[in-house]
């Protein structure tokens, strides 16, 4: 039986092809808004196309609704730090199409499933990441995943084989192949990943090397995984 079936199952809201290809979020958090765009563009040319607001910075939505006009058609946007419906109605408003938050609310779980977002609430034991799950969300970041470590991922995994688990917080680039080997279904980079990106005369050379950095080891996890 699978972790959909039975007389609750219902229509789960997909994690977007994007994602499902390309693995890797990249979280733009904070930093001068005129920034974004120009960090948005270093990542997409080096093959980070899942790229993630913070609903705590100012001026957000707003940033969402340029990049979406903007940026290639498969490049997926979302918002972070969603805490309330009302925030998913926002986000979807202006173009996202996924959202996450830092714990499991099955209110904003179900209003994105309502509005055919995708959503990924944050959990850290088996029984948080199940009760997400079985409330409609399309995958479950493992939160605080930095300080857990890839045991935690492959001991949840071993519980809990069908939730797609998406590690975020504090991971290292260096670590990106084995949290993959360990089997994330993505990972979640900000700070370690953008540096001062987006901080006015940041360094873009440095962001783009360490977006292939992170692609580079994102592909040998892959190949090690299970």
């Amino acid at each position: 039986m699978t972790a959909d079936s039975g007389p609750s199952a219902f229509r789960r809201v997909p994690l977007t092809s994007t994602l499902q290809r390309t693995r890797i979020i990249a979280v733009l958090r904070g930093g001068h808004p005129d920034r974004a765009e120009a960090v948005a563009d270093i990542l997409v040319a080096n093959g980070i196309r899942c790229l993630e607001l913070a609903m705590t910075t100012p001026g957000a939505l707003g940033t969402l609704e340029r990049l979406a006009a903007r940026l290639p058609e498969d490049v997926d946007l979302g918002i972070g730090a969603v805490m309330t419906p009302q925030d998913v109605v926002r986000a979807a408003g202006a173009g996202a199409r996924f959202i996450a938050s830092p714990n499991a609310a099955p209110d904003v779980i179900h209003a994105a499933r309502n509005l055919e977002v995708a959503s990924h609430p944050g959990a850290m034991t088996p029984g948080e990441i199940h009760l997400a799950w079985r409330a409609g969300a399309s995958a479950v970041r493992l939160f605080p995943a930095g300080s857990l470590g890839t045991g935690h991922l492959e001991d949840v995994r071993a519980a809990l084989p069908d939730i797609p688990l998406i590690p975020s917080g504090s991971i290292t680039l260096s670590g990106t192949a084995g949290w993959f080997a360990a089997g994330a279904a993505a990972v979640v980079f900000g700070p370690e990943l953008l540096g001062d990106a987006l901080v006015p005369g940041g360094d873009l050379d440095r962001l783009a090397g360490r977006a292939l950095q992170v692609r580079t080891n994102a592909e040998r996890g892959h190949n090690q995984a299970p």
